[in-house]
């Protein structure tokens, strides 16, 4: 229902794209959502389960811990057993990086210059040439290098930005450049000017994040603020939103401040009042449950909850459903913008749920007879 106006542009940042499994990232590939498993990688079963309930809030990439050999050996079996790509997270070992590689790691998030020596990175680099593996350098405000605290005296953005350009012409040096970098700190100022310093110096396909922004509610709010600010700004080729929560909720955060944006869209977009003493109905306990039946919806739609008649109708012009409040029990339902019809609030959820899931059906029969025809 709703349509791009021109003060609603976003110029993306051009970037060149890799491969991180069958998934692309940068160019003109959609930014990606990802998320990392808290399971021991040894609990293969656990760790399996976890990254199915995060393939089903909508993850893209999903990042798995390898710190030791047992880690890496019951890599291939998750590998096996899920249906995205999975980047292995390497510190310090590399061979732990080799065996990730072999095991059908997608992508291996490294520093190479915690690798060791030229040698044993260049052993890296061949491992993931062999098994198309690419590469996340991952640079971090809590871990800079020596050398650069003491050029700069404290972590800053200038910091991040050279230890990423460093680390970049490891790989650029053996001729490697199947790689994406991110300089996350868990400032925001601090995250936002160092990804908007190296965008300025550099095409490399950037991972952005706010590293240990925190819990649930606190960090979705540090995580919207400086990831909203460098994608507003066309930065961003893939991201993570890190919470204090499980996976699947990182990934279903990342999702909303996507949508937010208009950039990319799954699911049910619910437009909602905060409510008030005019409302017909109790919209936050209807919105709740509205969210709970209608979370298995991947398809794209638009659905506005207002309690009453003062912005209802306003806002159902720009969704596809809606429903305003009104008096005695009777509520107007809207379609693509325009009166519909009046239900009863009793029933009044369940008769929603079916509109959309109604809605959904047809426009999904129209993909199918659009792809049909194409063929």
């Amino acid at each position: 229902m709703s349509s791009y106006r021109p003060y609603q542009h976003i110029e993306r940042r051009k970037s060149r794209q890799i491969m991180v499994g069958n998934v692309p990232v940068g160019g003109d590939a959609p930014i990606t959502v990802q998320t990392m498993t808290n399971t021991l990688t040894t609990d293969i079963e656990g760790t399996i389960a976890q990254i199915k309930r995060a393939e089903k809030a909508g993850v893209d990439i999903v990042r798995v811990s390898c710190p030791d050999e047992e880690s890496t050996a019951a890599l291939k079996y998750i590998v096996a057993g899920v249906n995205v790509p999975i980047v292995a997270d390497i510190h310090f070992h590399y061979k732990r990086g080799i065996e990730a590689a072999q095991a059908g790691a997608a992508c291996l998030r490294i520093n190479p210059g915690n690798i060791g020596s030229p040698e044993r990175v260049r052993e890296v680099i061949k491992a993931a040439r062999d098994h198309n593996c690419s590469m996340r350098i991952g640079v971090n405000a809590g871990s800079l290098e020596r050398h650069l605290l003491e050029k700069y005296g404290e972590p800053n953005p200038e910091a991040l930005v050279e230890s990423a350009l460093e680390h970049a012409a490891i790989l650029q040096d053996n001729d490697f450049h199947e790689f994406k970098i991110s300089v996350k700190a868990s400032d925001v100022f601090m995250a936002v000017a160092a990804y908007t310093q190296l965008a300025e110096v550099c095409d490399h396909p950037l991972h952005i994040g706010i590293t240990e922004a925190g819990s649930k509610r606190a960090g979705t709010v540090k995580s919207s603020i400086g990831l909203g600010n460098l994608l507003w700004a066309g930065i961003g080729d893939t991201m993570r939103v890190s919470l204090s929560a499980e996976p699947e909720e990182e990934v279903l955060v990342g999702w909303d401040i996507l949508k937010s944006l208009g950039i990319r869209h799954r699911g049910i977009k619910i437009i909602s009042c905060p409510s008030c003493a005019r409302q017909g109905y109790n919209v936050i306990e209807t919105v709740q449950t509205l969210e709970d039946r209608l979370a298995h919806i991947e398809t794209p739609l638009t659905l506005s909850i207002i309690g009453c008649v003062v912005n209802g109708p306003g806002e159902a012009l720009m969704t596809d459903l809606g429903v305003t409040g009104g008096g005695n029990g009777k509520h107007m339902v809207y379609a693509a913008g325009k009166t519909d019809h009046v239900v009863d609030g009793v029933g009044m959820v369940d008769h929603i749920v079916g509109l959309v899931e109604a809605k959904v059906a047809v426009i999904e029969a129209e993909k199918a007879a659009a792809k049909l025809a194409a063929e």
